[in-house]
Parts: structure tokens; C-alpha cells; sequence
């Protein structure tokens, strides 16, 4: 299932710094103008990296590292997945 709104702005928070620069890469080989920055104080993250990401999210990129995926709207993150795996 993906995100409603391809166009919005994403973040993926990981366990595992190895895990966002994964992430990262898939995104950037899939086209997308992927960054990685620190965690939102808003959000939480066992690594404090996440990456700010705008295609919808699949949750076929979900591996034991992602740890959460929110949407950032109005000024604030809905949470799109959360890894049930850990």
C-alpha cells in the first residue's frame, strides 16, 4: 500500500544508522531527491538519523532497521508505517 500523496514530504526513521544509509541509497537509485538529517525533535529514533524522502512510500522497502515512516503535513508527522518487527 502506498502513501496517499506522492508529492509530500516523508521521514523514515531507523534503528540503525546503517539501516537510514540504506535507505538513502535505495531511494537516490529510485530517482528520488532523498536527504538525510537528524531526527525531528518532534519524533523519536534509536539512531537519530532519518531521511526526509517524497515518493509514496512502499512498503516493500521496509526492512528490521525501518522503524517508522510519517507523513510530514500542516506542521505535523501522521505516522504511515510503523515496523510491527521489532
Amino acid at each position: 500500500m502506498s502513501s496517499p500523496s506522492p508529492s509530500k514530504e516523508h521521514i523514515a526513521t531507523f534503528h540503525t544508522h546503517f539501516g537510514a544509509l540504506t535507505f538513502h541509497k535505495k531511494l537516490k537509485a529510485l530517482g528520488d531527491n532523498a536527504v538525510m538529517m537528524p531526527v525531528p525533535r518532534k519524533l523519536s529514533a534509536s539512531c537519530g538519523t532519518c531521511v526526509k524522502f517524497s515518493l509514496p512510500f512502499d512498503h516493500a522497502w521496509a526492512d528490521e532497521d525501518l522503524e517508522a515512516v510519517y507523513l510530514h503535513e500542516e506542521g505535523d508527522y501522521r505516522l504511515l508505517f510503523e515496523n510491527e518487527e521489532t
